[in-house]
């Protein structure tokens, strides 16, 4: 294993928030112990201190890693730009964290597949984050290849993911349900893939197919209130009214404060309010989240 590999197993976390929730790109490390920065060597050592201040102050992480990129290359160049990338992110400059991460990718040796994916697939997320969902798309293309050619199922379902986001966002929503199939395939322990599967589903009113999804997704994470809220959404479009209201409810029970939560108060609301969602399936003016 290269010394940039190994660095790439042990940073984190995830730097682009709501971007990639809940996936492993920079999450699969083992926990940090004391002592553990002087193990890692000079390069690590530097990246673990960078990161470390982005929690603190990114803008002088990011103005740090820009220094740091010019006076090296090599490994430590990348490392920089990992950094750079992280701390863009941070700061919402998603041109930045786009370039960053490309240049990660590209200055990774073609034998180090596994971290090339990595950058590619944070690369396409600052550029879904930019607005630039064709961008993106090429991104999340060449992080998939990647990740297959590094035989990493994870890493591939989470590009293959973030791939459907892309494809939804230009209209493109069959291409965007192979993909999310692609990302059930190769990680069907990852609730998201199952999440996004269901509610595509729904949007395109292929209920039949939806609910088994959506019921796989509650199965891996039944403590998430999205997948309440997804629920209760395929039950009344199918004219589940009482089981609707049981997975709102459940969605407010499981994170009283959170914005599924307020969706859900909302959705109960307005099917409460409108006696014909019995026999329409659904209230006229319920909305639907993306």
């Amino acid at each position: 294993m290269s010394i940039l590999l190994a660095v790439l197993l042990q940073v984190g976390p995830n730097p682009l928030g709501g971007g990639i929730a809940g996936d492993e790109l920079v999450r699969d490390r083992p926990a940090r112990t004391s002592g553990a920065k002087a193990d890692l060597g000079a390069s690590s050592a530097w990246l673990q201190g960078c990161l470390d201040q982005i929690e603190t102050d990114p803008a002088r992480a990011h103005a740090m890693a820009q220094i740091r990129r010019t006076e090296t290359a090599g490994h430590d160049r990348v490392l920089a730009n990992l950094c750079l990338g992280t701390a863009a992110s941070a700061l919402g400059l998603w041109d930045d964290a786009r370039a960053a991460f490309a240049a990660a990718r590209g200055e990774t040796p073609d034998d180090e597949p596994r971290a090339r994916a990595r950058f590619a697939a944070l690369a396409g997320n600052a550029a879904l984050a930019a607005g630039d969902a064709t961008g993106a798309l090429d991104l999340l293309t060449l992080a998939e290849s990647d990740a297959r050619t590094a035989k990493a199922a994870i890493l591939e379902a989470i590009a293959a993911t973030d791939r459907a986001r892309a494809l939804v966002t230009l209209g493109r929503g069959e291409e965007a349900l192979a993909a999310l199939e692609t990302a059930t395939t190769r990680a069907p322990e990852r609730s998201e893939g199952w999440l996004l599967k269901a509610t595509l589903l729904r949007r395109l009113e292929r209920l039949a197919e939806a609910q088994p999804a959506i019921e796989r997704a509650a199965s891996l994470a039944p403590q998430n209130p999205e997948v309440a809220l997804e629920a209760g959404l395929i039950a009344v479009l199918g004219g589940r009214d009482d089981a609707a209201r049981a997975s709102w409810r459940s969605a407010i029970a499981l994170a009283p404060d959170s914005a599924a939560a307020a969706t859900a108060q909302g959705y109960l609301a307005q099917i409460d309010d409108a006696p014909e969602a019995a026999t329409t399936g659904a209230p006229a003016q319920l909305e639907q989240p993306s």
